[in-house]
């Protein structure tokens, strides 16, 4: 038998992944915009515990206000700060509302035992509270 042909290395290559919503912070307020600064979203540190979410880490950012996506990384900020970085700070602007979502790649068997985790956000970036939300089948 060749190298890589036995059942067990087929296995692994015909593994399916599905992409889930791993978090999602809901309704933060951008605090700033520096687009000469090196790309990313700084977010308050503890926010992002809450969330589960890695400095570092890819991230899709949604503005509610204008209806800008775009993709960056996390780095870790200050208390209430929510920045946008980089050319992308050109799509966001002080006051507006966003959404910050991180997904996760899960093979058929881990599905049942996922969890999305929500933050919501209140008045001065602060935490609202969080849900956990399981995936439903249809």
């Amino acid at each position: 038998m060749r190298p890589g042909t036995d059942p067990a290395s087929l296995a692994a290559f015909s593994t399916v992944f599905r992409t889930f919503l791993k978090s999602k912070i809901h309704r933060a307020v951008i605090t700033a915009a520096a687009p000469d600064y090196e790309g990313s979203i700084t977010i308050d540190r503890a926010v992002c515990r809450a969330a589960g979410l890695l400095a570092f880490e890819q991230v899709d950012v949604y503005d509610i206000t204008n209806g800008a996506r775009f993709t960056t990384y996390v780095i870790y900020g200050a208390t209430g700060e929510f920045q946008v970085n980089g050319a992308a700070a050109r799509l966001v602007a002080p006051g507006d509302l966003i959404i910050v979502a991180g997904y996760c790649r899960l093979a058929e068997n881990e599905i049942p035992a996922h969890r999305a985790r929500v933050v919501l956000m209140g008045p001065g970036n602060t935490i609202n509270g969080t849900q956990d939300h399981a995936v439903t089948p249809p």
